[in-house]
């Protein structure tokens, strides 16, 4: 991925000047750090960022600048990172299954907060984590509203988080709660049943948690016609802790990866055929920015530009997308509505792709380059 030292107006402004072989990543600082604000004006707690959505330097270095403070990394690669462009910041290790070698590393590098959800791992921590140190048990519901369920591989039932909660405060470390209520969360209803059943743990536990982790899984803006409400869940957050926990109400951290980082970037993609009037072709596809399509659905904000950045207005037509590589499983989920006027060359750009695109990017088939450039807003 190649980084543009030109900061241009726009995406189309870009596209008509450059005309871009490759698909291009639209980075926009000043969309990231309002979406930031928003959250640091509205959530009732710490923000802390995902770090695996989006590790770009350039992501993490306009999160500080806007006021992001803390980070959830998962891995030792992060943690580096971490220590490197935002030196001093918090850093929550809530990968919840690690190596010895992992724990010592995290240690070393200054981590003191790290999550946990089975015995095992436990013990582990109580071996290897200094005094003072924060755990967190992590714990997970059966509990719909999220494009898809992030307990399917991590999180403690509620029986068995309320025992490792009992044991963390006994081994003398900081005992606390955390969860995730899915990705893509967008019934704030599920933060609700989360909310209450964690402090349910705690009462069984007979422990007074420190901090309360209320995870990421905050929606971005995917469908035209789903705008989400992040503030109606910050507003929901607050009250159902003050409800559930009373006067034992712990601080509140949240940790969002795509609610953040989604929106301050834009994809263009190239369409390289339209096969029959029926298929279109595009240089981009699920082994590249946009492998999430396939694990969350489509999204729908898309819209089109002909080799001169000149937005394509026909009526639109249902479409089957598929991407550049020799591969059948190579395919946008369902059909994508788009102009009936658009010719092989033109340009689909797709709005709100800031979450696991570079992360996840392959070079399956010598396809996955992807250039990145800056503008000043992605819309005209």
């Amino acid at each position: 991925m190649g980084l543009s030292k030109t900061i241009w107006a726009t995406p189309s402004e870009y596209l008509a000047k450059e005309e871009p072989e490759n698909p291009v990543l639209f980075f926009s600082p000043a969309t990231l750090q309002a979406t930031a604000r928003r959250f640091l004006d509205g959530f009732p707690g710490l923000v802390t960022y995902a770090v695996k959505s989006n590790p770009d330097e350039m992501v993490i270095a306009n999160l500080v600048a806007a006021g992001i403070r803390g980070f959830d990394v998962a891995s030792i690669f992060e943690i580096d990172l971490i220590r490197r462009v935002a030196p001093g910041a918090a850093m929550h290790y809530n990968n919840p299954v690690r190596s010895r070698g992992e724990i010592a590393e995290a240690v070393e590098l200054g981590v003191r907060s790290f999550s946990v959800d089975s015995r095992s791992e436990l013990a582990k921590l109580v071996e290897l984590v200094p005094a003072g140190s924060e755990i967190s048990v992590r714990f997970k519901l059966p509990v719909a509203g999220a494009a898809y369920d992030f307990g399917a591989k991590f999180g403690a039932t509620s029986e068995l988080a309320t025992e490792l909660l009992a044991m963390v405060a006994q081994a003398g470390l900081v005992p606390s709660l955390t969860f995730h209520p899915g990705t893509q969360c967008t019934d704030p209803m599920a933060w609700d049943a989360y909310l209450r059943a964690a402090a349910e743990i705690a009462h069984r536990a007979d422990v007074r948690i420190a901090r309360l982790n209320v995870g990421g899984g905050f929606p971005a803006h995917r469908l035209i016609d789903v705008a989400p409400e992040v503030e109606t869940i910050f507003d929901l957050i607050d009250r159902v802790t003050g409800e559930a926990f009373g006067e034992d109400r712990p601080a509140l951290i949240c940790e969002p990866g795509r609610g953040l980082v989604a929106e301050s970037f834009t994809l263009a993609t190239r369409v390289r055929a339209i096969r029959d009037d029926a298929h279109v072709f595009l240089n981009d596809g699920v082994y590249g920015g946009l492998a999430e399509l396939p694990l969350i659905g489509i999204i729908d904000r898309t819209e089109v530009r002909d080799a001169h950045g000149q937005r394509r207005d026909g009526a639109p037509r249902g479409r089957i997308v598929f991407g550049p590589t020799c591969d059948s499983v190579d395919r946008l989920p369902g059909e994508l509505a788009l102009p009936g006027d658009m010719e092989e060359g033109d340009f689909v750009v797709f709005h709100g792709m800031g979450a696991y695109s570079t992360a996840t990017v392959t070079r399956f088939n010598g396809f996955g380059v992807l250039d990145i450039a800056t503008v000043m807003r992605l819309t005209d």
